[in-house]
């Protein structure tokens, strides 16, 4: 497998979802990231549900797909919001991706059970729409075992990625997409779901480690995207 730092730059933006998230954007700085998102050859723009008009303009002909979040950042609405908001973006049929938040107080309780129900209908809604699966844990609220079973949760509803954070988590020490969680994230799916690490990727060192690790995704922060690449002044 090639090393990370022997990729391209367009090999390595493959591995990114410019995240475009703060809720007090304005639309010239919702415009501006997006369009850096696509100038860096990354795999999506990871926008806000209002946000999709503008993201479908401006990625339209280019290589960088569309990711939408949905409950986002506290994943504590009612299955029923959740399935409801997942089909209202995914039935535009220019969604890619759609990343949904998991009932991580679920999560904490020990619900597994409710936890992969909740999960299977909404990724059967989304994958009705030809639209991939992302299920954020919330890791840094979880302890191992927890993240272990989430990921467990992921898996039997089918979703497509399990990803570690929304990265707007307070109360906690926001640790993010560690090599370490990472890991035990690995280790638990066995190649059986992707992974997509958010939070915390803020170094070109780190970026690399994790794609030499074997991670699928990565979310990183409008800001960190030129460093991470090796782009930055």
């Amino acid at each position: 497998m090639k090393k990370a730092s022997e990729m391209t730059i367009e090999e390595l933006g493959a591995y990114i979802d410019q995240s475009v998230l703060k809720p007090d954007f304005t639309e010239a700085e919702i415009r501006k990231y997006i369009q850096e998102g696509i100038d860096y050859h990354c795999a999506t723009v990871c926008v806000n549900p209002a946000s999709l008009d503008i993201a479908a303009e401006m990625t339209e002909g280019t290589d960088t797909k569309i990711c939408v979040v949905c409950d986002f950042p506290f994943g504590a609405s009612t299955t029923a919001s959740k399935v409801s908001q997942a089909e209202t973006y995914c039935r535009r049929e220019d969604i890619y991706e759609l990343d949904i938040v998991a009932n991580f107080g679920w999560i904490r309780s020990g619900k597994y059970a409710e936890v992969t129900k909740e999960l299977q209908v909404i990724v059967e809604a989304c994958h009705n729409y030809g639209t991939a699966v992302k299920v954020i844990l919330e890791t840094d609220t979880l302890n191992e075992e927890q993240i272990q079973q989430a990921c467990e949760c992921a898996i039997a509803a089918k979703a497509d990625f399990v990803k570690t954070s929304t990265g707007f988590i307070t109360g906690y020490d926001s640790k993010g997409a560690t090599n370490e969680v990472i890991q035990i994230m690995m280790d638990q799916c066995q190649g059986r779901i992707k992974i997509k690490g958010s939070g915390g990727i803020r170094t070109r060192e780190h970026f690399l480690e994790l794609i030499d690790l074997g991670i699928d995704r990565m979310g990183i922060g409008f800001k960190s995207t030129p460093v991470v690449l090796g782009l930055a002044k």
